[in-house]
């Protein structure tokens, strides 16, 4: 019994060790991707790439992605770092046409460690621009408006998301890059996200997809003419 028990705790171990190494979960989409394969001719293909807000949109709206060639690769409670050691493997290796990029609020939130705006700011400009150089478009996106982070209370992020959010945009204008606003249309007087739009105050529900879905898809529908 004690050799039984000493393995499966072994077994255990060595588990959640190697669960450890992939930092950036790359795991976490290999066969969907192996499955998906190339786009068909003439196919508009459009990637997702974001934390849970993205990864959730697919669930709590799925109306949005419904026949259509939009491939969601949202990990929840991502950092822009994660994102952009897996952007080859989810994105560029996917050959979309277009790429929307929504990211940023679990760095501010401290998800894998202290992070500087100009440093979320960098992780999210490289993806951009690994992007570009592969040839997909991209749409950059705005973090949607937090009052407070409930896992971690206490980090006033509302001056940070809005701050990093002009860091973005004034990125964008600068390179060419549409830049797709989600903020403004769903703040409220606190700086934090409607209660209409929300449950936690972070994550949006249905009426916040049905916010965000038309926003994307005129977006979305901008950056196709561009090809």
């Amino acid at each position: 019994m004690k050799i039984i028990v000493t393995f499966l705790l072994l077994s255990m171990f060595t588990l959640e060790v190697s669960n450890g190494q992939d930092w950036a979960n790359l795991g976490r989409y290999r066969k969907e991707n192996a499955k998906l394969g190339p786009p068909a001719p003439g196919e508009n293909r459009v990637v997702f790439m974001g934390n849970s807000i993205t990864e959730v949109w697919s669930e709590k709206y799925p109306a949005f992605f419904a026949g259509r060639p939009y491939v969601n690769r949202g990990i929840s409670g991502q950092t822009t770092p994660q994102m952009l050691l897996r952007f080859r493997a989810d994105v560029i290796n996917l050959k979309p046409k277009v790429v929307v990029i929504l990211a940023g609020t679990n760095d501010i939130a401290g998800n894998t460690g202290p992070s500087t705006l100009e440093m979320i700011a960098g992780n999210i400009f490289s993806m951009a621009e690994l992007a570009k150089t592969n040839g997909i478009t991209v749409i950059l996106c705005s973090l949607l408006p937090v009052f407070d982070y409930p896992w971690k209370p206490g980090l006033r992020p509302p001056k940070k998301i809005a701050t990093l959010n002009e860091m973005i945009k004034k990125y964008a204008d600068g390179h060419g890059i549409i830049y797709l606003d989600f903020y403004s249309s769903m703040v409220d007087q606190r700086k934090g996200l409607k209660s209409a739009y929300t449950t936690d105050g972070v994550h949006p529900n249905e009426a916040g997809y049905k916010v965000m879905a038309p926003l994307a898809g005129k977006a979305i529908a901008k950056a196709l003419l561009q090809k």
